[in-house]
Parts: structure tokens; C-alpha cells; sequence
């Protein structure tokens, strides 16, 4: 889908707040309230907009320890690729988990309450998982950059 400047403006304002009214955007873009509509319901259709969700402070549910957690598999046959991240994905502490090329085959994003938290995901879930080689761990001192919104540029 080949997206014009007022559906990436649109994109832009939707991401800042998706709770805003389509007589408040049609304000912002100076289109009517049926165009907005339309053009969010187009976008939507064609899987531009995948879902809109509520974006949590970590701090405010004791989860604002975060670690990324390098991971080497002990094999790299299909089944134990496709168990690891059928197993990994199920942890509610793992919330984002990508398979990476270099040193190391995943990386996982993990908020927890603290350290101790953090330990115990560890010894008592991460590492009971199957077919796990060897993990390093890197602690967020401070985030610097933290978004979920996609630049349509």
C-alpha cells in the first residue's frame, strides 16, 4: 500500500495517541470526520495499523528492572529453534524476543520488579527452558530512547 503524506501524518498522530476522537484528527488535517474515518478504516484493512494498545509505566506494576538476555542455543536444529521459542514466548516476564545473527542466537527484553526478581526468572524459568547452551545478561542503567512509534519517512 503506497501511503500518502496525509496517511503519514495520520500514522503520526494515531501513534502519539490512538485515543484521539476522528473530529480531533480531522482538525489536525484538515479533512472531514467521514475522510479520517475512511482513511483510518483503509489503513486498518490493509494491515497498516496491526492493533492499538495501552502502553504501561513500567514503574507503576514493579516492573521496571529491564535486562537484555543474550542467548546460545545447544543446537540449532529445527526442533529445538521452534520449541525454545514456542517455550520462551510463553514467559510473561519476555517481552520482546528476536533471533539474531553473531555471537549469540536471541535476544530477549525481560522487565522484572528488581535484581532478586531477575535471578529468580533465571534459575526458576529461563534456564529451565530446553536446549539452552549458555546466557549473558546486559542491565538498563537508564533508557535514553524509548518508543513504539515507526517514522513513515
Amino acid at each position: 500500500m503506497k501511503l500518502d503524506q496525509i496517511d503519514k501524518k495520520l500514522l503520526a498522530l494515531l501513534q502519539e495517541d490512538s485515543k484521539k476522537t476522528n473530529k480531533e484528527l480531522s482538525g489536525k488535517l484538515n479533512l472531514s470526520v467521514t475522510a479520517v474515518y475512511e482513511r483510518i478504516r483503509k489503513l486498518e484493512r490493509a494491515g497498516v495499523i496491526d492493533k492499538y494498545v495501552a502502553l504501561v509505566k513500567p514503574e507503576k506494576i514493579d516492573r521496571s528492572f529491564t535486562a537484555f538476555c543474550q542467548i546460545k542455543l545447544v543446537q540449532h536444529t529445527k526442533g529445538n529453534v521452534t520449541r525454545f521459542e514456542s517455550q520462551v514466548a510463553g514467559l510473561s516476564e519476555v517481552l520482546e524476543v528476536f533471533h539474531v545473527s553473531g555471537e549469540y542466537d536471541y535476544i530477549l527484553k525481560v522487565m522484572v520488579k528488581d535484581m532478586e526478581a531477575y535471578r529468580n526468572f533465571m534459575l526458576n524459568k529461563l534456564t529451565a527452558l530446553d536446549h539452552i547452551g549458555s546466557t549473558q545478561s546486559t542491565f538498563v542503567i537508564s533508557p535514553v530512547k524509548n518508543t513504539s512509534a515507526l517514522s513513515t519517512d
